[in-house]
């Protein structure tokens, strides 16, 4: 689990096609959305939003990220 993350850390997750790579650009403590996928955080179960190296933006809980 990667505690403290912050925008532009770098960062690894667990992906179905292996380890997967890219960026923190930011913490979300409030319900957002991706695209048409609604991302339900809070203070208390904040995820973050990561741009992988190939483009594509998803939301990761902290435990799910490893800083690279």
């Amino acid at each position: 689990m990667a505690a403290n993350l912050k925008a532009g850390d770098t960062v690894t997750w667990k992906s179905h096609g292996g380890t997967a790579h890219g960026k923190v650009e930011k913490k979300v403590t409030k319900d957002t959305k991706i695209k048409d996928h609604t991302v339900r955080a809070s203070k208390d179960d904040p995820q973050y939003i990561v741009e992988s190296d190939n483009g594509g933006k998803a939301a990761h809980k902290a435990g799910a990220l490893k800083k690279a």
